[in-house]
């Protein structure tokens, strides 16, 4: 999360929300923001909204994400915002959102992998 420079900005039971600053290093050849910058932002949160529903001692990891695309990636901004669908023992449902500046650039669904503590 760090090394893309994201920072996460609201934290509450089953909700997250990220937001990046764009620069050139986070660009693709035509300037738009690069899919895997926006797939990781949308994996950030949606996770991590699901690691808020779930004990300390116990780990998160993604089984699967799919991603729509909507408009490119062009502006100052970035903000994610991810939510649990549905969370059960050992799976959890999650969506996100991605957007630049105001505009809906992104919608993820995923499912989450509750992982016990071993021992």
């Amino acid at each position: 999360m760090h090394l893309i420079g994201a920072d996460l900005t609201v934290i509450i039971p089953g909700r997250v929300e990220a937001e990046l600053t764009l620069g050139e290093q986070h660009q693709q050849q035509r300037g738009f923001a690069h899919g895997g910058l926006i797939a990781t932002m949308a994996d950030l949160v949606a996770g991590f909204a699901g690691v808020t529903l779930i004990p300390d001692d116990y780990g998160l990891v993604t089984s699967d994400l799919k991603i729509s695309y909507l408009h490119p990636g062009v502006g100052q901004k970035l903000k994610a915002i991810g939510w649990v669908l549905k969370a059960g023992r050992r799976l959890q449902f999650c969506e996100a959102e991605v957007w630049c500046d105001d505009l809906l650039i992104a919608k993820a669904s995923g499912t989450m992998v509750v992982i016990e503590p071993q021992g």
